[in-house]
């Protein structure tokens, strides 16, 4: 047993191949170094990574290798995947990580120091940050607005994009979206994943109108609340049912940015 190590990047081979198949942009997914926390145990970790900190700079440093792949190979879009903030919208988790050491503001602001030093600097890459509660088989893990959590992380990490979950009335309002820093684009997660009811452009519409009187429009977008089959199983809906929420998207988008 030893320190983690490279044996091969993640997404390079699988960026190259798709690379030769579109003139579009791609998006290359990859996690936040911090949700791999609860791969490291004090009881069978501490003889290679004393610290849970030691841990996850290894990881990080891992992912910062692939970023600095991808760019090197084109990419020009990359998101950062990080599920497990979204925990501390619940005062439970709080009060869990807590139990175990990890007061949630320590936490927060270390996870966000090494999705820092993944993103790294590279000024001619757009890179994004993606928060949602939960969406494996159609089901959700926390209940809560974003007003605990946003001014505590989206300073903190320099992305350009936040793709924020906002499909249901587990989202809350739109007010904590003045959190958002200035330059950076509030995706509203508005079409859900979950349930194969689709959107109308006109209630679309009128979210995204909504959430223009704490970000200005210009700097707004609007997404799916997550993806359609977060794992290999799936969500509880058809291509059908994708296929025309995705046009939705499509004709809302028109609409309202022209």
């Amino acid at each position: 047993m030893g320190k983690l190590r490279r044996r091969r990047f993640l997404s390079a081979e699988e960026f190259t191949y798709a690379r030769r198949r579109t003139d579009r942009i791609l998006k290359v997914t990859l996690p936040s170094p911090s949700l791999f926390a609860n791969f490291w145990d004090p009881e069978r970790s501490t003889a290679v990574y004393p610290r849970l900190e030691d841990f996850l700079g290894d990881v990080a440093e891992i992912l910062r290798e692939e970023v600095d792949e991808l760019v090197r190979l084109g990419a020009a879009y990359i998101q950062i995947d990080a599920p497990h903030y979204p925990l501390f919208v619940d005062p439970g988790y709080r009060e869990f990580y807590a139990s175990r050491g990890w007061q949630a503001e320590r936490w927060i602001e270390m996870g966000a120091e090494l999705d820092a030093m993944v993103v790294g600097d590279h000024p001619e890459v757009t890179f994004a940050m993606h928060l949602c509660k939960g969406n494996q088989m159609s089901r959700w893990l926390v209940a809560g607005g974003w007003d605990w959590l946003a001014p505590r992380l989206l300073p903190r990490v320099p992305v350009q994009r936040w793709l924020l979950e906002y499909d249901d009335e587990r989202s809350g309002g739109f007010e904590p979206l003045r959190a958002v820093p200035d330059g950076s684009v509030a995706v509203l997660g508005l079409v859900t994943t979950k349930t194969g009811r689709v959107e109308t452009v006109e209630e679309l519409e009128a979210r995204i109108r909504e959430a223009a009187r704490c970000v200005p429009l210009e700097r707004l977008a609007l997404s799916p609340q997550c993806g359609f089959a977060t794992s290999v199983v799936g969500n509880e809906l058809s291509v059908e049912e994708e296929q025309a929420k995705l046009r939705v998207i499509g004709e809302t988008a028109r609409r309202v940015w022209g």
